[in-house]
């Protein structure tokens, strides 16, 4: 499909006039009030349970929210779609992957960008619960990696209510976002996924004392040290080159084959442009590429309006396009 080229997005409130105010300002200030989930524990095959949070109100139709890294449903940006979806007559499933919805899962394992059987697990139940006539999925920078391979892998075979999907600020290639949050200018970032990381490994080598040996975090001087460590074999993989395959959505693209909407502004302070496939794109049936030039990583806010672009975009594709 073409390219997307003349995006809407085109004015920032009057403070947020670089990528990282864009970023930053909206996760500490921006509240979104009066979105009242129902809570569902989902009990999972393997002995673990994921916790969903719900808007019902029997409409026919669901959209999926999957949130970033270290993120959950309590999020500004997931609360915004969960609001504006549930205001235009769709029910609203937003789930926190293992570990992020304020109690620690029970198993070794815990989430990542490749790590599709969970959300696989939530869509089925969702349609065992309530059999919808329709689905679409919304995925923000890590549950937008998710959302992606998830298509792609399974192609053809998708169900066939799933019919939509929309993703923005997506590290489509983990490596290159790797590089870039190394980068000096990026310590904010780097510091709090660190941070919010290892309290959790700290809690799983409580849990597994024989498996993770949690006085290696002193080994960590960047963060493929990390995932070395810690995130690869805490997640099955071998290696982290394994690994960052396996997590990087830009491998399964092509699978794909229901429409879908990828949003990456141009100032993401920690994705590249090798982060927005435009080959792929350009030669891609159900692919569509936004790159604003502006925007950040999950911001987009709208001056003096409740609701981010993203949201607005994310509802406007799937209903339209």
């Amino acid at each position: 499909m073409p390219i997307i080229a003349n995006s809407t997005y085109k004015k920032t409130p009057r403070l947020q006039f670089t990528g990282n105010l864009q970023t930053l300002i909206p996760g500490i200030f921006r509240k979104v009030e009066a979105v009242n989930y129902q809570r569902e524990r989902l009990e999972l095959p393997d002995g673990d349970f994921l916790d969903l949070d719900w808007l019902p109100q029997q409409n026919r139709r669901l959209v999926i929210l999957t949130h970033g890294l270290e993120g959950n449903t309590s999020r500004h940006y997931i609360k915004g779609a969960a609001k504006l979806f549930a205001q235009h007559q769709w029910d609203v499933l937003a789930w926190n992957c293992r570990s992020c919805s304020g109690e620690m899962n029970r198993l070794l394992r815990m989430y990542h960008h490749g790590e599709i059987e969970d959300i696989d697990l939530v869509i089925q139940h969702a349609l065992q619960k309530y059999d919808y006539d329709e689905i679409a999925l919304v995925g923000y920078s890590m549950g937008g990696s998710i959302t992606l391979k998830y298509l792609g892998v399974h192609g053809d075979k998708l169900h066939q209510k799933i019919k939509k999907a929309a993703v923005f600020s997506v590290p489509c290639d983990l490596i290159e976002s790797i590089r870039i949050l190394e980068a000096p200018k990026n310590w904010i970032y780097r510091n709090r996924f660190k941070r919010m990381l290892s309290a959790k490994m700290k809690i799983k080598a409580e849990q597994f004392p024989d498996i993770i040996d949690f006085t290696k975090i002193k080994q960590v001087k960047k963060w493929e040290d990390f995932d070395s460590i810690f995130s690869a074999p805490v997640n099955g993989f071998n290696s982290t080159q394994e690994f960052y395959h396996q997590a990087s959505s830009i491998n399964y693209l092509q699978g794909i084959r229901i429409p879908i909407l990828l949003v990456n502004a141009k100032n993401d302070p920690i994705l590249t442009p090798l982060c927005s496939p435009t080959k792929i794109a350009k030669q891609h049936d159900f692919l569509f590429l936004e790159t604003p030039e502006i925007g950040g990583h999950v911001g987009f806010c709208i001056p003096g309006d409740e609701f981010a672009w993203s949201e607005y975009r994310a509802l406007e594709f799937i209903e339209n396009s």
